[in-house]
């Protein structure tokens, strides 16, 4: 019965119209003020903070305050696979609804951040890839990173050293738009990061879209086989 409660006042909060769009906007791992969270929900600003509050409370984010401001983000990445598996249950078992394709959600569905790896299209091509060439095993239950893979990994400049932390090395993670697997836990994170350092992705403002750049395309070209 316990669970069963636990159960019911997460799917509660997570199903507040409101609320999913905080999250949503979240999954990208970085911080967000209060203010810029109720912009991106369409909601005012009190309306936000008791939002955020019950979110808070619930430990689906986490809150920390810097000067005057107060920084939201995901709790976990325990808390951002549940939020991307209710996106792929969404958009492969219930039934669809028509809704015209933009431009904003063209990108998403291209390349994004799901949490602190990268998702979409490119994610996905960024998995097969690794799969293609011997550096990862995937499957359905999980990921593991072969001998080469390890080396392979290394020359790309993924950190990969030993973790004390709770982490899961490699895994897969359903993506909601391809329907396929990309990269997460840690392999996935610092494949994320990497690319970032190198200027080959750049992040959009105000959404979870990366955009590659010109340096990113032949980048991805050169160590992955992947043509942008």
């Amino acid at each position: 019965m316990v669970a069963a409660a636990n159960l019911v006042e997460v799917a509660a909060l997570v199903g507040d119209t409101a609320r999913a769009t905080i999250l949503a906007a979240l999954m990208d791992g970085r911080a967000f003020t209060g203010s810029e969270l109720a912009f991106l929900a369409h909601v005012s600003r009190p309306t936000a903070s008791e939002h955020l509050a019950k979110l808070v409370n619930a430990r689906l984010i986490t809150v920390t305050k810097k000067r005057r401001y107060r920084y939201y983000r995901i709790a976990s990445p325990l808390v951002a696979s549940m939020l991307e598996s209710i996106k792929a249950v969404a958009a492969i078992e219930v039934p669809p609804r028509y809704q015209p394709r933009s431009a904003k959600e063209d990108a998403l569905r291209y390349a994004r951040t799901c949490y602190d790896h990268l998702a979409g299209r490119l994610g996905v091509a960024i998995a097969d890839a690794l799969v293609a060439n011997g550096s990862i095993v995937l499957t359905a239950d999980g990921g593991e990173v072969t001998a080469a893979g390890i080396t392979f990994l290394h020359e790309f400049g993924a950190d990969l050293s030993p973790n004390p932390g709770r982490r899961i090395f490699c895994r897969p993670c359903l993506d909601w738009s391809e329907r396929r697997y990309h990269l997460a836990g840690r392999v996935g994170a610092e494949i994320c990061r990497h690319c970032m350092k190198l200027g080959w992705l750049t992040r959009e403002r105000d959404t979870r879209a990366v955009r590659i750049t010109a340096a990113g395309r032949r980048g991805l070209r050169d160590t992955f086989g992947i043509d942008c």
